[in-house]
């Protein structure tokens, strides 16, 4: 997964003041400066070149405070990094099948359900409404792309998504509550309202990397 060529556009939606941030990983084959496209003018564009990211001694320290959300990717460890960008692209493609390869990465395979799960893509399949994955695949991009939170400290810590995942969701506010439809079917999320607690699809990635679970 990771060397595949080609380049890869991972695409989270982030609000860093006020902004929507998105995150582009180029692959080095494909983002060397000689490479320019032409428009349909005939102009030569040169390729787009990464934005540069802050040192990290220049960037504040993630929310220390477990719950609190956090939107900023380069907050996130490199691995952490790596597992979503990997998730994201298989995700992405459609072909749920193209997930095992994901899946495998790991020692043992993420938590899906309260009960074991011997083959996950089998399982997603059933699940789905098409027959395919491919809603499963949908929910998956909406769950990461909202802020996430993290809980616990150095290698025992885990990055949970979405950060509202054990709010009390009567109390959110009305930005948070865009977000909460953002990633919830409208129904299950008015019926989550009602109730106080969320109960869709939450996903947790620990700091090394391993993708610990994506379940309801």
């Amino acid at each position: 997964m990771r060397g595949r060529t080609g380049i890869v556009m991972a695409v989270f939606a982030a609000l860093v003041a006020g902004t929507i941030v998105i995150v582009y990983a180029f692959r080095a084959d494909e983002a060397s400066p000689d490479k320019a496209a032409a428009s349909p003018q005939g102009e030569t564009l040169k390729p787009l070149e990464p934005v540069p990211s802050a040192p990290p001694e220049a960037l504040p320290p993630l929310a220390s405070q477990e719950g609190d959300a956090i939107y900023d990717l380069n907050r996130l460890p490199p691995e952490i990094k790596s597992t979503l960008e990997d998730i994201v692209v298989a995700a992405q493609g459609g072909d749920i099948e193209a997930m095992r390869e994901v899946l495998e990465q790991n020692e043992l395979k993420p938590m899906l359900s309260s009960e074991p799960v011997s083959d996950p893509i089998a399982f997603w399949k059933k699940q789905s409404a098409d027959g395919e994955g491919r809603d499963i695949l949908a929910a998956m991009l909406n769950v990461f792309n909202a802020g996430f939170a993290k809980q616990g400290e150095g290698k025992n810590s885990t990055y949970v998504w979405p950060y509202f995942a054990d709010m009390d969701l009567t109390k959110l506010t009305p930005s948070q509550q865009v977000e909460l439809f953002r990633v919830v079917p409208v129904a299950d999320a008015l019926a989550m309202q009602k109730t106080g607690k969320y109960s869709y699809y939450r996903a947790g990635i620990g700091s090394d990397g391993v993708w610990h679970y994506f379940m309801k």
